[in-house]
């Protein structure tokens, strides 16, 4: 794994290949074969090198393509949760892969995209239209924009002629606080998405209200269908979240899992996946 070319290239954080050649010799020492040399000279090189506040994660697709996202090593850095992937973006997108028709050719916005894993395994594999990133943390952006690029995408704001290949793609910065009805109506939304932001109560309010205008933000036309996954921490922000929802006539209904799971994530993690009823 740490000496896969893909690791090679962007490694990830020192402690995880700390733990995972530990594991490995351990693993290793405990059947009767001869050592092997180039797990202990992979472990003295790893025990040498300093931890750094930044490190790469890799996912792999079932198509033989891969994600590779540069992520902070702190769960909280520079005051946002956002500069991390949590286990409801690997939830959705492995749901999105195996639900790509919805997103076929259709354009759409994802609501607080963090480092971009559900996004760009999306423009990787379900061939959407175009697809809207969306953040409001300045560093969050930034660092957004350094991942669509190391996964070979390029925004529509950077291309001389439109004739790319794939999705157009671009990064926004909405502050749910902030955004209007006409901003939204702009995006011309055919699918919703976003993932781990109903964690916060006042957070969860201000989600509502941006969820609130879809149902009426489109000139023509129906409204986006939206999907929103997240992990259940506290039931409270959960039923809190339907209990708004109902306020301002949104529906919901529980969305099927998926069948197969791609990546390695938290297996206890308690994740649901919505769509709303606009």
């Amino acid at each position: 794994t740490i000496l896969h070319p893909l690791c090679m290239k962007y490694p990830p954080s020192v402690k995880y290949r700390r733990c995972f050649i530990a594991e490995l010799i351990k693993k290793h020492e405990s059947i009767a074969t001869e050592p092997l040399d180039e797990l202990y000279d992979v472990l003295g090189d790893i025990l040498n090198k300093e931890e750094s506040t930044n490190c790469y994660k890799s996912y792999l697709l079932a198509t033989g393509d891969s994600v590779t996202l540069l992520e902070t090593v702190a769960i909280i850095s520079q005051g946002t949760t956002g500069l991390v992937t949590w286990d409801a973006a690997l939830y959705l997108a492995e749901w999105a892969i195996e639900n790509s028709a919805i997103f076929s050719n259709r354009t759409i916005l994802e609501l607080g995209s963090g480092t971009g894993l559900t996004g760009i395994a999306i423009c990787k594999t379900c061939h959407p239209k175009a697809y809207v990133f969306s953040d409001c943390h300045h560093c969050v952006l930034g660092q957004l924009k350094e991942n669509i690029h190391l996964n070979g995408f390029v925004l529509e704001s950077e291309t001389v002629n439109h004739d790319l290949q794939g999705p157009k793609i671009t990064v926004a910065e909405l502050d749910w606080d902030s955004v209007t009805k006409e901003q939204l109506s702009k995006l011309q939304a055919d699918v919703v998405i976003a993932a781990d932001v109903v964690y916060d109560p006042e957070i969860t309010l201000s989600l509502i209200s941006v969820l609130q205008q879809f149902s009426t933000s489109r000139t023509a036309g129906k409204p986006p269908e939206i999907y929103i996954a997240f992990t259940v921490r506290n039931p409270d922000t959960y039923r809190l979240f339907q209990t708004e929802l109902g306020k301002v006539g949104l529906g919901w209904q529980v969305v099927p899992t998926h069948t197969k799971n791609l990546f390695l994530s938290d297996l206890q993690s308690n994740i649901t996946l919505l769509k709303l009823l606009v």
